[in-house]
């Protein structure tokens, strides 16, 4: 499709994301990407550790070319369509947005974060059940203050991974290349971890680590224009954690907001912030609102230049 139309159609994904949040999990693709890796990897997981990373890579490649198949036969379907008058490419922008849409999750994030303050209010248990939610970590310990740390952290990780991301491989690939990210970043949450799977998913560990390189840093330099300045030690707060990437948009907002985030025992991020309060948590979801608008409009902007170069 001709890039004017593909920046169109980012606007209306996000304007349906907006308005109407995630589709039924029947017909959600990142539910049924969920799904696949469930039931492929499921009878490899107590094999040898070279086995696993062999099959884990395997299934990976199978999985990213049939998401990225689908998703380019697609494309390719409504890039026909766009040729067919004016009418057609209007059908096709909302089509493509409407694809797109199920690729990118800002408002469900942006809900389930809110989510956890609102619990917060009824007790710390609901809180801990909340925020379990939203991270891996066990949370049966976590006080208040941790609660909102792990919040805030995951708010900014994934403004990464839900929005940030599959907006910049959209941009570089179109709708296979967002789906590949989807798919990737889908594998890793559920590979990617210590445990039965865990050499299994190293592959896509690796992989999730190379796709988030440039979009991550990109997620954190938005979190400061949202702010407004920019966040002097932003690297250095960065390097603090064990992933090559999530560090960059949680320091970004732990610098912005001048609160401390930290995992027991990982690492902390801004030592000598201010511990998390409510109004920590309503600002962090302002902030990241408009780092997430001036994503979209970034995507548009690249695809509109892309287009008027044509």
């Amino acid at each position: 499709m001709n890039p004017w139309l593909l920046a169109a159609a980012v606007a209306v994904a996000f304007g349906i994301d907006l308005l109407w949040g995630e589709p039924p999990a029947r017909c959600h693709p990142v539910v049924g990407m969920g799904r696949w890796l469930g039931a492929v990897m499921a009878p490899w997981s107590h094999t040898t550790p070279a086995q696993a990373l062999l099959r884990g890579a395997a299934a990976w490649w199978l999985g990213a070319l049939l998401c990225g198949g689908i998703a380019g036969a697609m494309a390719l379907g409504l890039n026909a369509l766009s040729r067919l008058g004016a009418v057609a490419q209007v059908l096709a922008v909302l089509l493509m947005g409407s694809l797109l849409k199920p690729l990118l999750a800002w408002r469900m994030l942006r809900d389930e974060v809110a989510a956890v303050e609102t619990a917060l209010g009824e007790g710390l248990p609901a809180g801990r059940a909340q925020i379990a939610r939203l991270v891996s970590r066990d949370t049966q310990a976590l006080g208040d203050i941790e609660v909102r740390e792990s919040a805030l952290e995951s708010l900014a990780e994934n403004l990464n991974d839900s929005l940030v991301a599959p907006l910049f491989w959209f941009a570089i690939a179109g709708l296979p290349g967002a789906a590949i990210y989807r798919f990737a970043n889908t594998a890793d949450a559920m590979w990617g971890y210590r445990g039965a799977w865990e050499w299994a998913g190293k592959w896509a560990a690796r992989a999730d680590d190379v796709l988030s390189w440039l979009p991550a840093r990109l997620s954190a330099l938005l979190i400061s224009m949202a702010a407004g300045r920019w966040l002097h030690g932003l690297r250095g707060e960065a390097h603090k954690t064990p992933s090559p990437n999530s560090g960059w948009p949680m320091a970004a907002l732990a610098l912005a907001l001048d609160v401390r985030l930290s995992k027991p025992s990982v690492y902390m991020l801004h030592p000598g912030g201010h511990e998390s309060t409510s109004a920590h948590v309503h600002a962090g979801l302002r902030l990241c609102e408009r780092a997430a608008r001036f994503g979209v409009l970034l995507a548009c902007a690249s695809l509109a230049a892309a287009g008027w170069h044509q």
